[in-house]
């Protein structure tokens, strides 16, 4: 799975909605993925996402 980075999703919370960047908090989690804990590490692999 790729996500553009200007890909935005909207979450509902409490009834509220909210605009959630996924594009650039993808590309930014890429760029430091160096120093991620083991866990912040797998879990985007277990949702589908083959660079971790």
């Amino acid at each position: 799975m790729t996500v553009p980075r200007g890909h935005v999703e909207t979450v509902v919370i409490d009834g509220e909605e909210h605009d959630v960047k996924l594009g650039v908090f993808l590309s930014n989690t890429k760029a430091r993925r160096g120093k991620l804990t083991e866990n912040k590490f797998r879990a985007p692999a277990a949702l589908g996402l083959d660079w971790a």
